[in-house]
């Protein structure tokens, strides 16, 4: 069966649905650069975001109990709609995230290409997003998950984990070299980019 995730703050208690936001549930169908639902994340991560500085993590239905509770953290939260909130929609784009614990970045624009669909003359390229797949827990157990083994998977799980459109001073620049399939994807010469 499919696992279904949400991403949690968990200083706040609150989490962000993303049905609320025309996208799947399980990760593989909203973990992509450019996807506005974690966009939002994004959003509340940033400097001036509701969640920015809390610890973030992107919960799993299927991921362990948490310490000295019967239920993983998606359930605890899942029980309690008060913990649901919706914030609205912006078109801000980051380059960079952030590990303000680890003090690790990731660059956006150094993500190997996952895939292309190509529709006439027009190009869609897609690029997985660090920022669910680092901060995820439960991976491996269900459909729609990520397919690939790596110790970047939860790596930045609960962190403090927030985004910037600067390259951070004294931050590590970690390599997210995932993507799905044998090898990335390559764009063809001469389409336009949609």
């Amino acid at each position: 069966m499919g696992q279904y995730y949400k991403p949690i703050s968990i200083d706040k208690k609150q989490f962000v649905y993303s049905h609320d936001y025309g996208n799947g549930l399980k990760l593989m169908e909203h973990s992509w650069l450019t996807n506005g639902f974690v966009g939002i994340v994004e959003d509340l991560i940033a400097p001036g975001g509701d969640w920015h500085g809390d610890k973030i993590v992107w919960a799993g239905d299927y991921a362990d109990p948490d310490k000295g509770r019967k239920n993983n953290l998606f359930c605890v939260v899942d029980h309690d709609e008060k913990h649901k909130i919706k914030p609205l929609v912006t078109n801000n784009k980051y380059r960079y995230v952030l590990n303000d614990d680890t003090k690790e970045f990731v660059d956006t624009k150094k993500i190997p290409l996952s895939d292309v669909y190509y529709e006439g003359d027009k190009a869609y390229p897609y690029t997985i997003h660090p920022l669910p797949i680092l901060t995820c827990e439960g991976n491996g157990r269900g459909g729609g998950d990520l397919r690939k083994e790596s110790d970047l998977v939860g790596k930045w799980a609960r962190n403090r984990v927030s985004v910037s459109t600067r390259k951070p001073k004294g931050y590590t620049e970690i390599e997210f070299n995932l993507f799905e399939g044998d090898k990335p994807a390559v764009l063809k010469p001469n389409v336009k980019l949609a």
